[in-house]
């Protein structure tokens, strides 16, 4: 049976949400803090202003794709998106009450841009929760099926299966051969929403012509999912010459001078705030707690780690571990019994890596970007994916996106764990912004204190 789509009424809602939010915000402040007049003038003023605030509103969206929510983005991404655009609209704010005869605008623009903020951010991240909640219960689901196997597409199925929230159900075609009649049958019983296939041509080219031929014929999309093993293309982008389509070769955001300059400045800045005020008091309490917890050992852990463009430097860490032979050639388990009891809750709460701070300062480290591997792991799944040597076009971060959303420790399969992590820090390599590296960082904060059960 077919699911009725709810997601343009869905988005109008929420455009006019977020306009009767803007509006409120205008009109409690109006009435709090000046006396009311009822004249025609002060009237059409405040009309006037209100309007073009929430056209302004709308039109900004357009390019901070407030309202592109597709239901696989990260509350990382969704919330960057709404720091952007919140910024700029305060700026248009500002600007407003310089050049509008409207007094109010005029004396309480800050104020008013400090209650969008106030309100804005929770009511949109509820409602952000809320979907994800829904979906996760089998509300608003999007049927999908797969045709064809590939490492590719074994990885997207476990991603999907895991995570309930994005709203998509799989539904498992258990026949060992297609026959078209069929399989139409299946998609409209079933209302198949997608179809997954692998981009490697693993189907017989009849087939797979005849596929595409039926799935537009009976509205059923077709969405194709790269070998993300061998396949460059993330070295690659979409463009066009008139209406000529032609990939070139992809430059990544922080291969522009401007870019790379920012984030070196915010790294000094920040790495120095850090080592100043917060690790020249907390790193005498922690050697202090190592020592007492195992006195042979030293308290810093130095690691050979592959950096920007795989230049080998010494990562930085406080040993959490008992001294032993193995911490360059084994990777931590879940419950190691090397670790120790302070290691295990600098660990928990990511302490341990505050030394890297150092790192940033010296330059071999960001505080954003791909976390460092040891050498023998980065050794050895290299030739393994080959989008394995994106994560060294940019400096190693002490927290990265993929550590936010989850995807650290090495529970379950190594194999597809890597490969989501890959999948990750090439995402955050090709699409880096100064707004991202601020809400990967806000999270990490969140991570620390309530504890990352990724951590061991």
């Amino acid at each position: 049976m077919q699911q009725l789509r709810y997601s343009r009424y869905f988005k109008t809602f929420v455009i006019l949400l977020d306009m009767i939010l803007v509006s409120s915000v205008f009109v409690f402040l109006y009435w709090r803090n000046f006396e009311v007049k009822y004249d025609t003038d002060t009237l059409e003023q405040n009309i006037l202003s209100v309007v073009l605030l929430s056209c302004f509103w709308i039109l900004l969206s357009g390019k901070t794709r407030l309202y592109h929510i597709p239901r696989n983005v990260t509350y990382t991404i969704y919330l960057e998106r709404i720091l952007i655009h919140i910024f700029f609209f305060l700026l248009g704010v500002i600007l407003l009450g310089k050049v509008s005869n409207n007094d109010f605008l005029k004396t309480e623009r800050f104020y008013l841009a400090l209650a969008i903020v106030l309100v804005i951010i929770p009511v949109k991240s509820f409602i952000f929760f809320l979907l994800k909640y829904l979906r996760s219960v089998g509300i608003n689901h999007r049927n999908v099926m797969f045709i064809g196997q590939s490492p590719s597409s074994n990885v997207l199925q476990d991603i999907i299966r895991q995570r309930k929230d994005y709203g998509y159900k799989i539904f498992d075609y258990n026949h060992s051969y297609y026959d078209f009649q069929d399989l139409i049958k299946f998609w409209k019983g079933n209302g198949i929403h997608t179809i997954f296939l692998p981009s490697e041509h693993c189907l017989d080219k009849d087939f797979e012509n005849e596929l595409f031929h039926q799935a537009e014929k009976n509205k059923v999309k077709i969405a194709l999912v790269p070998d993300i093993i061998q396949n460059n293309f993330y070295e690659y982008e979409f463009n066009y010459v008139e209406t000529v389509p032609i990939l070139s070769q992809s430059k990544y955001p922080l291969d522009f001078f401007t870019n790379h300059t920012i984030k070196r400045l915010f790294d000094i800045v920040f790495s120095s705030i850090i080592l100043l005020f917060i690790c020249s008091w907390l790193f005498p309490v922690i050697a202090f707690l190592i020592k007492i917890d195992d006195p042979k050992g030293h308290i810093f852990f130095r690691q050979k780690r592959y950096g920007f463009h795989d230049e080998v430097f010494d990562c930085i860490k406080f040993r959490t571990m008992k001294t032993n032979q193995e911490s360059a050639s084994k990777t931590t388990e879940k419950n190691d019994s090397r670790i120790t009891r302070i290691g295990r809750f600098l660990r928990k709460t990511s302490l341990d890596e505050m030394p890297q701070f150092i790192n940033v300062f010296l330059g071999d480290m960001s505080v954003v970007g791909p976390r460092p591997h040891m050498l023998l792991v980065d050794d050895y799944y290299k030739p393994k994916i080959s989008r394995y040597s994106v994560r060294s076009m940019v400096k190693p971060g002490i927290t990265g996106l993929a550590q936010v959303n989850g995807l650290r420790g090495d529970d379950g399969d190594m194999n597809i764990g890597m490969k989501k992590r890959i999948l990750a820090d090439s995402f955050y390599v090709r699409n880096w912004s100064f707004s991202m590296d601020i809400v990967i960082i806000l999270k990490t904060i969140y991570l620390t204190v309530t504890g990352d059960k990724k951590a061991h």
